[in-house]
């Protein structure tokens, strides 16, 4: 399904894809290993050229076709592929001669095509790729409406064709367009394609006769689709591919541990691992399946080498029992065994080796023609005393053993003929069933131990459905518990959370929602206090208690995700490390500390500086910090007072404004709403816990902590003229403000870098999970581009980005602020990112890649003074924020910027988008009044405003200033009377 999915049909609509399990198709990864191939097969286009791929035979192979009433076939113009309503009796044949008498008379059972409902193949060779367009594709998907009978494995059936995927690559029927076609108008050059016809050349309608044959004489593209036969090694070769072949050899991992396999040699078993005495060994040319773990002993000591082993389940009436067969890589099951082998020897050398005479094998009756692999009774099934393993078959590779002879001469035995009626079908399918939740609980541990960007989400919803949650979850528990990292504990406990959704079957409710019940107090708890393996421990049996209905398994799906986040603010705040706080002296009681602070833009990158997508796979953003309109939006200011208490307080949009909120706070009790985002004050009362000019918790009162170390307490007030939602990282920048105006008024002093990482640590504490992209944004001047790798611990590094001389002037002239009217609700979209990220969906993959990716690229074009460039990478990065959280373009926003696009190089929503401001940059300068005018005459935008932005290239300003300062927020009015530099390092 792989090559289906991932090669041929990416982005294929739903459907059903109907396959052979006699076949494996395999495709190049390098369009190098396609002849003759000049057109990207691995993308979808958007334009009416290439949609499908039709498989055309090589020129080695012929095609035969049996008349009937219906048996046209209509070349479609300027295309490869065929529409058509019937061709019954497709035959695929070796020869020209074999094309006369193939007709039914083959012994080898007869191969479905792939995704054709008339073809029937034998012996298949070669494959040439070709190309058809969408409206092609569509003609023969209509006339496909009618589906013929086929032959497959020796039976007639109707198949109902239940799905195409249209808008992806197709596989269609083996039918060459062009070519040499007896009895038929053709191209005289037997191997022009129709495109050298002319765009507008119709071919015309053909008419087989019976045995009339059709070549072609393009290139072959090998090995891409690979036929079962009765010979092993065939079988051996679908399972692993040759070497030196353009895709890689097909070994399961993760089954045999300690197994050292040969050249060649592939897996497919359940299980097992080593024994005492050491790895097993298995030589080249080996196919293993259906062994167990109890398998192990008896394989050691055995020579394996271009064998094929393999266990049955098999019932004989009531009676369930386990059978094994060996045979030989080389061996020739039909041929008469006078000139056929077993295990790679001639008979008459086995019979030597062994002991075993031809009788015991053969009955006398049976006539010399008809005595070979298929009919002999080899594999002990039954025996009257003892139980029977894998030894009874194994002991045919070793040296005369008459003890193991006489015991196989006293079991039942029978040959592959006799096994295949009575092979338990329904045993099988259960072993294959397990084998596949086996391999998935390695993989589950393979891909989180190995921080692995592989999704699990597939595997969670065939375990629901197949009914094997339990293991599933059983597996991502003992990961959680033992991985000895919060990192990877947390995307287990996330996974968690998914099976546990997939359970409820789409009912129960919203998986977003609260997971405070108290019966889950105690795990959190002990996460709280970094006993991982005991809460893991502790969840897992509460988990139990909520898996009888729909409504509770979300609940419980809710309380894993608030697991997953205590673990993520336990992975950030490893970035504490970074913080580093050194004295300064105290300020005079009743003097202000004042923090005046720049909004940020996002130009490109956002979403990648977001826990846990920052630590897992590294983050890029560039910022801008921007005045608006002519002043610093953000403040906070500090002071203290000779009352123990702290007065929280929060004004308008300037230092000067009426209170709004006011908050006075006496005991340690006060705060602990604090990790509560929308408790009141709850932001200023986390950063006097993670300043730690307050101990919290702690067993001396507040007002004798602040007596004892400050004669007094605090007073806070706060501003910022930027709406709620606005986009511009408001809420990070204004607690990198109260911070750096704490730690001052504190007598502390703390440098830019250490407040960005001081600032992650607060809104964890917060429960807000933010990333680092605000408070980088408006605490470092300038235009900046800041990274964090894909490690723990967490740390963000900034630099610079350096612009041509004059280019900031420029900048300033074609930027704009639109206030859309829309507040966004960041806290929604973070959630779903978080969750998609999680799950690790290829879509949220990608998309972190493009984002960093592109946010180098802004960063280039920004170093260049490109401004079309830069324009380009704000439209790119628009589509990217969509793609991450889908819905974050309300309607009213989508009209707006459909408006501005004629006049703009590029645009995009801040920060999460959903609403607040789009930023506009602007192909003619100055284009405030312009853009009022057009957006005026759009309908549907509601109250929106435009306001200019200039880049601040000073940085936040640090400023401890007299008992009555009359400071505003704007950088070219009167200030201070006495002013600190805060260092930007």
């Amino acid at each position: 399904m792989w090559p289906l999915s991932q090669q041929l049909c990416v982005g294929s609509p739903p459907g059903v894809w109907v396959c052979s399990t006699d076949m494996l198709l395999t495709v190049p990864s390098a369009p190098a290993c396609i002849p003759n191939a000049s057109y990207d097969y691995m993308t979808t286009s958007a334009s009416d050229h290439i949609r499908s791929l039709t498989l055309l035979p090589s020129s080695a192979s012929h095609l035969c076709f049996c008349k009937t009433a219906h048996s046209h076939v209509d070349v479609c113009p300027s295309t490869p592929t065929l529409a058509h309503t019937h061709v019954p009796g497709l035959l695929w044949t070796g020869t020209c001669p074999t094309c006369l008498c193939a007709l039914g008379s083959s012994p080898v059972s007869w191969r479905m095509a792939l995704r054709s409902p008339t073809a029937c193949w034998k012996e298949p060779c070669g494959w040439q790729p070709a190309a058809s367009s969408s409206t092609v594709t569509s003609r023969y998907v209509t006339a496909m409406g009618v589906t013929p009978s086929c032959q497959w494995m020796g039976s007639r059936v109707r198949w109902p064709w239940l799905g195409y995927g249209i808008h992806g690559y197709e596989i269609w029927s083996a039918l060459p367009p062009w070519g040499c076609l007896s009895g038929g108008a053709g191209d005289p050059g037997g191997c022009c394609p129709p495109q050298a016809q002319g765009p507008d050349h119709h071919w015309p309608v053909r008419h087989w006769e019976p045995g009339q044959t059709l070549c072609h004489g393009c290139k072959p593209w090998p090995e891409i689709l690979q036929f079962m036969s009765l010979q092993p090694h065939d079988k051996a070769k679908c399972v692993r591919l040759a070497p030196g072949s353009c895709w890689p050899q097909l070994v399961s991992q993760g089954v045999f541990p300690f197994m050292r396999l040969g050249s060649g040699s592939g897996l497919g078993t359940q299980g097992p691992a080593a024994s005492s005495q050491g790895p097993l060994e298995i030589g080249p040319g080996c196919l293993l399946s259906g062994l167990t773990v109890g398998s192990s002993s008896a394989l050691q000591g055995f020579p394996l080498r271009d064998v094929v082993l393999q266990g049955h389940h098999v019932r004989l009436r009531d009676l369930p029992c386990r059978v094994f067969t060996l045979t030989g890589r080389l061996d020739d099951w039909q041929s008469p065994a006078e000139r056929a082998t077993y295990l790679n020897m001639p008979w008459a050398e086995f019979f030597h080796r062994t002991g075993i005479r031809e009788g015991d094998v053969w009955d006398a009756e049976t006539p010399q023609g008809s005595r070979c692999l298929l009919s002999a009774r080899l594999f002990p099934v039954l025996h009257a005393q003892e139980a029977l393993g894998l030894e009874d078959v194994l002991w045919l590779l070793a040296p005369v053993a008459s003890e193991r002879l006489a015991r196989w001469r006293a079991a039942w035995r029978m040959s592959w003929q006799e096994l295949l009626p009575c092979l338990d079908k329904a045993a099988e399918l259960g072993a294959r069933q397990a084998l596949f939740f086996l391999q998935g609980q390695h993989k589950v541990r393979r891909v989180l131990l190995g921080r692995q960007d592989s999704s699990l989400l597939p595997l969670a919803r065939s375990a629901v459905h197949e009914g094997y949650h339990e293991a599933v979850l059983g597996t991502l528990d003992e990961v959680a518990s033992t991985a000895g990292d919060a990192g990877i504990a947390a995307r287990a406990l996330a996974c968690i959370a998914e099976v546990l959704g997939c359970m409820a079957r789409g009912e129960g409710g919203l998986r977003s929602g609260p997971a405070a019940n108290r019966e889950w107090a105690s795990a959190f708890g002990r996460l709280e206090s970094g006993d991982i393996a005991g809460g893991v421990r502790e969840l897992a049996a509460e988990r139990q208690k909520w898996m009888s209905r729909p409504a509770l398994l979300v609940r419980a799906a809710r309380h894993y995700e608030g697991a997953e986040q205590i673990l993520v603010r336990q992975a950030v705040m490893s970035s504490c490390q970074f913080v580093a706080v050194g004295q300064a002296d105290l300020p005079p009681l009743g003097h202000w500390v004042q923090v005046a602070c720049p909004a940020r833009l996002d130009f490109s990158g956002g979403w990648s500086d977001t826990p846990p997508i920052t630590y897992e796979h590294g983050g890029a953003v560039v910022d801008v910090a921007v005045l608006v309109d002519g002043c610093w939006p953000i403040g906070a200011r500090v002071r203290r007072i000779s009352e123990p208490e702290l007065r929280l307080i929060s004004l308008g949009g300037t230092p000067q404004s009426e209170v709004v909120a006011e908050l006075v706070c006496r005991e340690l009790e006060h705060l602990q709403d604090y990790c509560q985002p929308h408790a009141p004050g709850a932001l200023l009362k986390a950063a006097f816990i993670c300043t730690q000019v307050v101990q919290f918790p702690s067993q001396k009162p507040l007002q004798a902590q602040l007596m004892e170390s400050f004669r007094g307490g605090f007073e806070v007030h706060t501003w910022s003229k930027l709406p709620h939602g606005s986009g511009l990282g408001t809420s990070s920048i204004l607690a990198g403000a109260v911070m750096a105006s704490l730690y001052r008024a504190a007598g502390k002093a703390a440098s830019t870098e250490s407040l960005i990482h001081a600032v992650l640590h607060l809104e964890q504490r917060l429960t807000t999970g933010g990333g680092w992209q605000d408070q980088v944004g408006g605490l470092v001047p300038g235009i900046k581009i800041g990274r964090s790798k894909a490690q723990l611990p967490l740390r963000v590094e900034v630099e610079e980005i350096q612009v041509p001389d004059g280019f900031t002037q420029t900048l300033n002239d074609h930027l704009l602020l639109v206030y859309t009217g829309k507040t966004r609700l960041a806290r929604n979209l973070l959630q779903d990112v978080v969750r998609n990220w999680y799950a690790r969906l290829p879509s949220a993959v990608q998309n972190a890649d493009a984002l960093v990716s592109n946010a180098e690229e802004c960063a280039q074009a920004l170093r260049q003074g490109n401004l079309p460039l830069i324009g380009k990478c704000l439209d790119c990065y628009w589509q990217q924020k969509k793609c991450m959280a889908p819905g974050c373009e309300p309607l009213a926003v989508g009209r707006m910027m459909d408006a501005l696009r004629p006049y703009a190089y590029g645009q995009c929503l801040a920060g999460a988008g959903g609403g607040g401001f789009l930023y506009v940059l602007t192909r003619a300068p100055r284009q405030k009044e312009a853009l009022h005018r057009i957006l005026a005459k759009t309908e549907g935008l509601g109250n929106f405003s435009i306001h200019s932005v200039e880049v601040d290239t000073g940085g936040f300003s640090v400023k401890v200033v007299g008992c009555d300062a009359e400071d505003c927020a704007c950088p070219g009015e009167h200030t201070a009377v006495k002013a600190f530099a805060l260092t930007h390092s």
